[in-house]
């Protein structure tokens, strides 16, 4: 009976994919989507839309800013995939500050979570293989995620408003918080899209219902002079196309 549920609730998931496959190539979810890019063209936070593997889609100059100059590397490219960049680049750790604790365990517990829904989706499979090759995140996976899940309670897998420390190449920002804002309007939900945005705080600020101040000296917060340059990773075809 267990197995029954499991294969009903997998093939409902498996269903749900290609639902979503097919409504980000219908053209009205297309036009939104370009339009879309708009908001995030005029946000000065680093933000980018992802899929349920954590595939990027789009990000904003600002995201690329924050992830600037990083080594290649043939999976975990910040335009490639958002949680293999976090678990796997070996840059990763110059900007996500605190990175196993903040960063890695937070997104483990996602991907867990994702993969207990679309266990035969052959990039999650794929991911999982690869934790599994690397020591310290197969330690992470099977032996850090249990007791932080059992910590943090039931918020494990939910991300939004979390409070997270970065080192911003930007000395107007440099050693810093963000807020991690995640958003999912119906149109993006329906082409299987989520919005990320690390909401930054300015120098020497402390966030609401954080306990510890930031340890770095007083600056002002950077001055933003226009609207950062949108990236398009993932083409997004003219309406008229």
């Amino acid at each position: 009976m267990g197995n029954d549920r499991w294969a009903s609730r997998s093939c409902g998931a498996d269903r749900a994919v290609r639902d979503q496959e097919r409504a980000a190539h219908d053209p009205r979810t297309r036009a939104y989507l370009r339009d879309y890019t708009s908001v995030l063209d005029s946000v000065p936070f680093p933000s980018l839309l992802v899929d349920h593997r954590w595939n990027v889609a789009v990000t904003n100059s600002a995201y690329d800013l924050l992830f600037d100059g990083f080594k290649p590397h043939p999976t975990a490219m910040p335009h490639q995939n958002f949680l293999r960049l976090v678990l796997f680049h070996p840059d990763a750790g110059r900007v996500l500050r605190e990175r196993e604790t903040s960063w890695c365990l937070p997104m483990l517990a996602q991907f867990a979570a994702a993969l207990d829904v679309h266990r035969q989706d052959p990039v999650l499979k794929e991911i999982r293989n690869e934790i599994g090759q690397n020591p310290i995140m197969n330690a992470a996976f099977q032996q850090g995620l249990p007791h932080w899940v059992r910590a943090v309670g039931p918020g494990a897998v939910d991300h939004d408003g979390a409070v997270r420390p970065v080192q911003h190449p930007d000395p107007r920002w440099g050693r810093t918080t963000c807020r991690v804002v995640t958003e999912t309007p119906s149109t993006l939900r329906a082409a299987g899209l989520t919005r990320l945005t690390l909401a930054l705080h300015p120098r020497g600020s402390t966030p609401a219902a954080e306990p510890e101040p930031v340890p770095d000296s007083a600056a002002p917060a950077p001055e933003h002079r226009g609207a950062p340059r949108l990236r398009v990773v993932r083409d997004i075809p003219d309406r008229d196309e």
